[in-house]
């Protein structure tokens, strides 16, 4: 009973501390009070993760974008790594990221990387003192990143890799060595939908907006990431709940999540593509809201995509259908 008090209590304040600090200039006060209250949640929810037949259960949002949080701890939890070596792609100013938390928790050794990241700014916003943490503002593609990699250090040996770039995602992921960490984040476009394998083409300078108005025509699908991901020696585990994170383990590691597995081969695609967000806008960069995938897809009709398994570039217009 008193776990359950400790547990409920802390998820409460989390929330209330959150809504305080989105009114707040200088957030570090809020931060520190908030990472406190999330290792104790954590180490008590650690307790039933043997438990849990799916990622979601474990979904909690301090630091990251949606449940990220949650999932990373679990995820690194069962593997038994407590101080991990992570490099995260597409931050901003580091305030709301995959890899913030457990940056906060263990002083972990990280490399962030964004083309828009002010360090100053960022570090007005967090402890850069603490751990080991390398900030670097770089435009990555699928030309640059090995390198950039391996001039910083972190091109081996990693427990976590995070990639948010909404772009040339796919095509920087391709360029990666297999198997390059034991956790791989990625995020996907709900809007391809599950059936085929789709991917904007690999333009170094992608910019989502440019590229079309409306912000929806960026990034894979979900079946393009998941083939992407088992080349590279990967297994796919879930993604979250909001519908555009997906999350992977080395193959090595299967008999481990074993459970998951099992239960993710009962699962269609498609459960995946059922987005539980509208950020589609229009030539003013209004917010359009909308919400059904046929208006979204119409709206993009014109923008090229490829398809990867045909190697072929379409319009999607043609192959709205299949969608």
């Amino acid at each position: 009973m008193i776990n359950f008090n400790l547990s409920y209590l802390s998820k409460k304040l989390i929330k209330k501390i959150k809504s305080i600090k989105d009114k707040t200039e200088n957030n570090k006060n809020e931060d520190r009070i908030l990472s406190l209250l999330s290792k104790i949640l954590l180490e008590n929810r650690r307790k039933n993760y043997d438990t849990f037949s799916s990622i979601n259960e474990a979904e909690l949002k301090v630091f990251s974008q949606n449940g990220e949080d949650g999932i990373i701890d679990f995820l690194l939890t069962k593997l038994n790594i407590n101080y991990p070596k992570f490099v995260e792609i597409g931050v901003e100013d580091y305030s709301e990221a995959n890899t913030r938390l457990l940056y906060e928790h263990s002083n972990s050794t990280g490399l962030i990387i964004d083309n828009y990241i002010n360090f100053d700014l960022a570090k007005d916003k967090f402890e850069t003192w603490k751990g080991n943490l390398k900030i670097l503002k770089s435009y990555v593609n699928s030309s640059n990143i090995n390198d950039i990699l391996r001039d910083q250090n972190f091109d081996e040996e990693l427990d976590l890799f995070s990639i948010d770039i909404d772009g040339i995602d796919y095509w920087v992921i391709k360029s990666l060595p297999n198997k390059i960490s034991k956790i791989f984040i990625a995020e996907y476009n709900p809007i391809f939908g599950s059936n085929l394998e789709i991917t904007v083409p690999n333009l170094d300078s992608f910019d989502r907006t440019k590229y079309h108005f409306s912000n929806l025509c960026w990034g894979m699908s979900i079946k393009a990431l998941i083939n992407l991901m088992k080349d590279k020696g990967y297994f796919f585990v879930g993604a979250n709940n909001f519908r555009n994170n997906a999350f992977f383990i080395s193959e090595k590691f299967e008999n481990i999540f074993q459970q998951l597995s099992n239960e993710l081969t009962k699962i269609n695609l498609s459960k995946y593509t059922n987005k539980k967000f509208m950020e589609s806008r229009d030539l003013r960069g209004n917010l359009l809201y909308l919400s059904k995938k046929k208006e979204e897809l119409d709206l993009i009709k014109d923008c090229s995509v490829e398809i990867i398994n045909f190697n072929k570039t379409v319009k999607i217009k043609d192959i709205i259908n299949d969608i």
